[in-house]
């Protein structure tokens, strides 16, 4: 592994260099304007409600109303709803997605218009809603300066995906996460140790404690990311002996969802609490906060079961059994011992289920240490320390994304040396 990582250092792979090089600088210029605020606007800001996981995502941009404010995560929220309309909802997407590239490229081109609406509408209703003091000029000139962040920002992800490693807004929304793990630490390093609530060996344990915690949490998260369930496939048109014997696979991973189910169960609880500070309405946000915010008993509660729900719901929407057993069948593909059709699609659903079981358990760990840590230490007096959470899955899965791809271009270079040589 570390010996492929090391080509990177050969003469022949200096273009190689040159994409990464590339990608660091773009990723420089985003945190650069993650805290370069826009001036026209005050910082009196609110609770954000369901606004803080696009904080978190812009590495801290939108709570300090910065150009890049919003990140890219307009566009991950259009992406996210164009998935969602080519599964049979739309026959327009679906005819799309079945075109191949010319249809990939039109549903980009759709999303990418998508995402400058719905930044468009955020960047409004932020503006006119989250930040106290702003005239009707002033709120549109705000509105226009941060879509207009948004839209630089997709045009870098772009040119990162173009001209550099990885996938360009992937990469934008880690550089951002990445940005806010310093204060963290600080935070932690605050609370356990020179803020004087314990004895300096008992702090220094605690905050050690702390840092080995968020060790093992990265450690499960690689170990979650990459693990899958293989499930042997056999072709009755290929022989085994023409392909090497070679065994062909369906894999499936055991959190297919990613971070989605987070994202959507934090919106719908802190949507309520959001909606009822706008009215104003003071009854309405005792209620919401007592049963309904996930920092209550009972919203703690019907957060981790939204996540198990929207772990399965999406996993299915984006992992159709039945479409999978239909394919399988047309290419004269079949699971060993198990009949083509009705019974492979339950095999596959029985399969998909209990992996999405184990999936949707460990996204409800991530998401409760930092509900749980809040409540029985003096860190809930630092809101910025967390441990687990969304930050951190979307982080590491980015990063072996882009060692994948990094480590599979050097191996098919030196692939490519190795023969020229032997010519």
């Amino acid at each position: 592994m570390f010996r492929n990582i090391a080509g990177l250092f050969k003469k022949e792979n200096k273009d190689l260099r040159k994409r990464i090089y590339f990608t660091l600088f773009c990723l420089g210029i985003f945190c650069l304007g993650t805290n370069i605020t826009v001036s026209s606007a005050s910082l009196n800001y609110e609770e954000l409600g369901f606004l803080e996981i696009f904080n978190v995502m812009s590495g801290g941009g939108l709570q300090r109303l910065s150009i890049f404010g919003l990140g890219v995560s307009p566009v991950i929220t259009a992406s996210i709803i164009t998935e969602i309309l080519q599964m049979d909802i739309i026959p327009y997407f679906k005819d799309l997605k079945e075109q191949g590239y010319t249809g990939r490229q039109k549903i980009n081109q759709i999303t990418r218009f998508l995402g400058i609406g719905i930044a468009f509408l955020q960047a409004w209703f932020i503006s006119a809603f989250y930040v106290t003091g702003l005239s009707g000029i002033a709120i549109l000139k705000t509105t226009l300066i941060m879509v207009g962040g948004t839209a630089f920002c997709v045009w870098m992800g772009d040119q990162i995906t173009q001209k550099g490693i990885g996938n360009g807004l992937s990469m934008l929304i880690m550089a951002g996460i990445i940005q806010s793990m310093p204060n963290i630490f600080k935070g932690a390093f605050e609370a356990l140790i020179t803020e004087g609530h314990y004895s300096n060996p008992v702090g220094i344990t605690l905050f050690v404690v702390f840092i080995l915690i968020y060790l093992l949490i990265i450690v499960g998260i690689i170990w979650v990311q990459l693990a899958e369930r293989r499930i042997p496939i056999q072709y009755s048109n290929r022989t085994t002996a023409a392909y090497g014997a070679q065994t062909n696979y369906l894999p499936l991973k055991i959190n297919s969802a990613s971070v989605i189910p987070v994202i959507f169960a934090s919106i719908v609880t802190t949507v309520p609490s959001s909606i009822a500070a706008l009215t104003k309405s003071q009854k309405a946000m005792t209620f919401i906060q007592n049963y309904i915010y996930y920092t209550s008993n009972t919203g703690f509660i019907l957060y981790l079961l939204l996540i198990v729900l929207f772990s399965y719901f999406y996993t299915f929407m984006m992992m159709n059994p039945e479409e999978m057993s239909k394919n399988l069948n047309e290419r004269g593909g079949y699971i060993p011992g198990v009949r083509p059709g009705k019974d492979t699609t339950e095999y596959i659903s029985k399969s998909l289920s209990r992996l999405t079981c184990v999936g949707s358990i460990f996204l409800v760990i991530l998401a409760a240490l930092p509900i749980l840590l809040s409540k029985v230490t003096v860190l809930s007096n630092h809101p910025e320390v967390t441990i687990g959470g969304t930050g951190l899955l979307i982080v590491v899965g980015v990063a072996i994304e882009t060692y994948k791809q990094v480590e599979s271009t050097l191996v098919s270079r030196s692939y490519s040396a190795k023969r020229k040589n032997l010519r």
